[in-house]
């Protein structure tokens, strides 16, 4: 390991370049074993598919069990009476508590941006402890500045603080949420932290998505749990991320995907060894301080700011669950077709978490007294849900095919004939897993606006039949053009996701 580490640290450019490279040629790899290993080695393929088989079922299994018991804890916290446990836990101090909340915003809508807001006044805790930073990016010129002043006439005095900033293009920035949110936090700093005295032990800092609609609980719970937990400057709070906000106009496609990607942040809510900060998330601002802000040469920030905290205090990181919900929007535009371009360029987004992947690796190897097993279990859960991304759904849709279709000699072997029947039954039995993510999103979606016909229900879960297209088109693709890239250094430029 101190043999890697050294030549790690000797030669930058060309681990950075190899471990850029790793991640397409191991996804490449299995997606096209499958098809030249049915000439040569088709045993192998059929165990290859087989192993992953059984390895998707678990987790379909397992996302089921969780996803069960996350729903039942947000039901739970979402009716707890928050702020009265507060006061009568914490009498003394829990008004001395703090929230510093960035929310980066590029050509987002006007309405957007007041629904938002409107949310943030609706806060149980005492809105003057909530200072809300809102962060325009300089090059949106004079519409940013527009709305800057309209949000300021409507809610200048509803809050702590409200402060509007214009993040400048920087030499050496990456366009995108991290360079904003961290010049937002470092303004705020300034003019809010600094110019009010306000203690910075006592405050936290949320990065929060322009569209996040945070429950009217969420920063009473998390000055709960501030208070509580002895670890509050070594961790991250993050609550449900639920796609619902406009769940009920999106194309039937988006909307499937949006209740799998809810569940999903459901059920991951309760498992501490793959609960990662995403989208939008709170942390003590000291901490923020210490590590230096968020990066601001790379387009992902949640995960980098993890690992960059994680090993920064030297595997003393955690992130703690907050079982409420945070609505966020559903990819949507003007058409249906800009719905799905929409759809694609935030999953490619998403998918380009990737890139960070030679980042963590080379933390992992450089950094000394982490402990081993924890940062190796926390480290091969990312690579294994990113690495295998694109290849999950060519695993578990065709692969099976390919040895008895491509070998007529391995066609006609027991393991060849009986092949595509236990992959089928394995994929059955992982069907109890979308049982389990149509009920749980039924129960926590809102409901539909306007009345619903009849066969509105009898079509709703027929639409989860959709998912072997939406996973290729949604999925497979996207994960597979953020890998291409990144294993090409064509590097990507940050995309917002467009609001309607």
């Amino acid at each position: 390991m101190n043999k890697i580490a050294r030549y790690v640290t000797r030669h930058p450019v060309k681990t950075q370049r190899f471990l850029e490279i790793l991640p397409g040629f191991v996804s490449w790899s299995l997606i096209l074993f499958p098809i030249w290993g049915s000439f040569i080695i088709p045993e192998a393929v059929a165990y290859y598919v087989i192993t992953f088989s059984v390895y998707w079922l678990y987790r379909s299994i397992s996302m089921a069990i969780f996803a069960v018991l996350a729903h039942f804890k947000i039901k739970a916290a979402s009716k707890f009476d928050w702020l009265t446990d507060l006061k009568q836990q914490y009498p003394k101090n829990w008004e001395s508590i703090h929230h510093c909340i960035i929310i980066p915003t590029y050509q987002e809508p006007l309405e957007t941006l007041i629904r938002t807001l409107t949310a943030l006044e609706k806060q149980t805790f005492p809105t003057k402890n909530l200072h809300i930073v809102l962060s325009f990016e300089e090059r949106e010129g004079a519409f940013a500045q527009e709305k800057a002043k309209k949000l300021s006439e409507q809610f200048g005095s509803s809050f702590g603080t409200l402060l509007t900033t214009y993040h400048p293009d920087i030499l050496g920035e990456i366009k995108g949420k991290s360079s904003n949110t961290a010049w937002g936090a470092r303004q705020a700093k300034k003019e809010i932290i600094d110019k009010k005295k306000i203690v910075l032990k006592n405050t936290t800092i949320t990065s929060e998505d322009a569209d996040a609609l945070f429950h009217p609980s969420y920063f009473t719970a998390l000055t709960h749990d501030f208070l509580t937990r002895t670890d509050r400057y070594n961790c991250i709070w993050q609550g449900s991320i639920v796609f619902y906000n406009n769940i009920w106009s999106v194309p039937a496609p988006i909307r499937v995907l949006a209740s799998l990607f809810s569940v999903i942040q459901m059920h991951v809510l309760m498992r501490s060894d793959r609960l990662i900060n995403f989208s939008t998330y709170s942390t003590s601002f000291k901490h923020i301080v210490d590590i230096g802000y968020w990066d601001t040469d790379v387009i992902p920030e949640d995960y980098r700011l993890f690992f960059k905290s994680y090993f920064a205090k030297k595997g003393a990181f955690e992130v703690h669950p907050i079982f409420l919900p945070i609505y966020s929007d559903a990819a949507e535009s003007s058409s249906a077709w800009k719905s799905y371009k929409n759809q694609y360029e935030q999953l490619k987004r998403w998918a380009w978490g990737v890139s960070d992947d030679a980042y963590i690796i080379k933390q992992y190897l450089t950094t000394p007294n982490v402990p081993f097993w924890d940062k190796s279990i926390r480290v091969l859960k990312t690579i294994e849900d990113h690495f295998l991304w694109p290849v999950n759904w060519f695993a578990i849709t065709v692969s099976a095919f390919f040895p008895p279709l491509l070998n007529e000699q391995f066609n006609r072997t027991i393991l060849g004939k009986t092949l595509p029947q236990v992959i089928s039954a394995l994929l059955t039995a992982s069907l109890i897993s979308m049982v389990a993510v149509f009920v749980i999103d039924a129960l926590n979606r809102p409901p539909r606006p306007s009345k619903r016909r009849v066969l509105s229900y009898i079509f709703q879960p027929l639409e989860f039949l959709l998912l072997p297209i939406i996973g290729f088109f949604f999925s497979a693709l996207p994960g597979i053009d953020a890998h291409t890239r990144l294993m090409l250094g064509k590097y990507l430029e940050y995309k917002v996701t467009e609001k309607v």
